[in-house]
């Protein structure tokens, strides 16, 4: 009885030296890899992001952060991988709106809701969008493309990261406003887009500005123009869609970090404020700096709100554009 009682005595001193508010599992977070979920494949803007705040939260954990690409379904079985898992706080995603904002709207059927199963974490970054063709178009300027699509309505294609990526978005965008007959090809993934695209299997694409970036100064593709309401200085020579004729024409991609809902509040907090750290280092501003990417400055409950806006606003796309995937 008296080993019971010195047992018990000293379980409930050590719990009474835990600061109140904080749960043991979060005092301990992380205690192991965390993983960060990319819905799509390697190479594409999402990966890179990914790659590159992995990095730096395993810097300020010291703990391993690692990255794991599960791509298809326009991000869809990636996101639904994360939805399923422990809500730990140790699975995350990192993702574009496609998963987290179009989608619902976009598919008929969904395995998850990204509004009931995700707790938001942080705007992790914000890239402009680029018009870009392959150098064998016969298309210098915007309006150069516009007048050879409408010289051959139904035969030029463009490509995009996957249904409902905002690459396609834009593609859409473009449709419409322009009055364009073009075909969409959706891929798995931005790299395998845009490997077509240097191949010359697509001529044209939208896609977001880390990826376009290396290969415009190296030549192999032609940007057009970036559809952010402002030239970009990472291609400050190029302009904007609205310079380039095409009225009121704004698209940027963005990439945002997620946990399975229910992840327990202070495990959240720990993410959210890490994130922001992270997000604040002058390293990661210089890397993403590099890339043409805005690292974000929002977290937590400011982030969910700003999920929420993005839904209605590409929803409203998605439906004036008459897309439905079964």
């Amino acid at each position: 009885m008296r080993r019971f009682t010195f047992s018990a005595l000293s379980v409930l001193a050590m719990l009474a030296a835990l600061p109140l508010g904080i749960s043991t599992s979060a005092q301990a977070f992380p205690d192991r890899p965390v993983r960060i979920v990319v819905p799509f494949p390697p190479g594409g803007s999402n990966d890179v992001i990914a790659r590159l705040m992995a990095q730096k939260l395993s810097e300020l954990w010291k703990s391993s952060v690692v990255v794991e690409n599960i791509g298809g379904a326009g991000g869809n079985i990636g996101a639904d991988s994360v939805a399923r898992a422990a809500p730990d706080g140790y699975t995350l995603l990192l993702a574009a709106p496609g998963p987290l904002v179009v989608n619902p709207t976009l598919y008929e059927k969904l395995a998850f809701d990204p509004a009931k199963d995700f707790a938001p974490v942080a705007l992790v970054a914000s890239v402009p969008i680029v018009l870009a063709v392959n150098p064998s178009v016969k298309a210098n300027t915007v309006a150069e493309l516009i007048a050879l699509a409408k010289a051959q309505p139904g035969k030029l294609n463009f490509g995009s990261s996957g249904n409902g990526s905002t690459n396609h978005l834009s593609g859409e965008l473009l449709k419409s406003v322009a009055k364009l007959d073009i075909v969409h090809i959706p891929y798995r993934g931005a790299a395998p887009a845009m490997n077509d695209l240097l191949g010359g299997q697509i001529p044209m694409m939208f896609d977001n500005m880390p990826a376009v970036r290396p290969q415009v100064e190296g030549g192999k593709i032609r940007a057009l123009a970036v559809a952010s309401k402002t030239r970009s200085k990472a291609l400050p020579n190029v302009p904007t869609m609205i310079e380039a004729g095409v009225p009121s024409f704004e698209a940027t991609a963005w990439f945002g970090l997620v946990a399975p809902a229910k992840t327990p509040p202070d495990v959240l907090k720990i993410l959210a404020e890490t994130s922001a750290k992270a997000l604040a280092d002058s390293d990661i501003a210089a890397k993403f700096d590099k890339l043409g990417a805005e690292p974000g400055t929002i977290t937590g409950e400011a982030f969910g709100t700003f999920l929420k806006a993005e839904a209605d606003k590409w929803g409203k796309v998605v439906n004036s554009a008459g897309l439905k995937i079964k």
